[in-house]
């Protein structure tokens, strides 16, 4: 499957939003405004002034957080794109070309001057939904690592993704299946 740049960008902005929420005992990474703004400066996520960030941009961002884990856990391809429909029409999505800070033509989903959350709701909604268009929503995944359950898109060739980082998740449970199978046989 062939994604561009913006897209791409969009989708792992849906992850990175996804995996802010509280998991497997960990604490929300937006607890409040200054952690707002700093996530969002961890992101290529153009027009936004982060200083002018407020609390009802957290509540807004928070909002379009729990709408993407209800994409992402939707059972079928009309539940995502009832989703997703919503979301892009809450945004007053207005398509736009731009070529700014150095990148070549491409589309902005979001009106100029838009919110934080209508600019996430825009533009990573408009990427949801090409996976969908595309028959490609199975690759909206959750870690199967039994402690972990993180967001992320399987862009891999063959769908065959299982963690979120097959160094960290995946590597812990090779080690730990390894680790059993030597219990097993040294107790033999």
């Amino acid at each position: 499957m062939l994604i561009n740049h913006d897209t791409r960008c969009a989708l792992e902005h849906v992850v990175e939003l996804l995996n802010t929420a509280p998991a497997a005992g960990e604490a929300d990474r937006l607890p409040d405004v200054p952690a707002l703004r700093a996530f969002v400066g961890t992101l290529t996520i153009s027009g936004v002034d982060l200083a002018a960030l407020t609390g009802d941009d957290l509540r807004g961002v928070r909002e379009a957080r729990d709408r993407f884990a209800q994409v992402f856990a939707a059972g079928s391809s009309p539940e995502a794109a009832g989703l997703i429909n919503e979301m892009v029409a809450s945004a007053g999505t207005t398509p736009q070309l731009t070529d700014h800070d150095g990148y070549d033509w491409h589309v902005h989903y979001f009106a100029p001057g838009a919110s934080l959350t209508d600019h996430l709701a825009a533009d990573c909604g408009m990427a949801l939904g090409f996976l969908l268009v595309a028959g490609e929503l199975e690759r909206l995944r959750r870690c199967e690592a039994p402690d972990c359950g993180r967001a992320f898109v399987d862009l891999s060739r063959n769908r065959s993704r299982r963690y979120c980082d097959s160094r960290t998740c995946g590597n812990r449970l090779h080690v730990a299946a390894y680790r059993a199978r030597q219990r097993q046989a040294g107790a033999r």
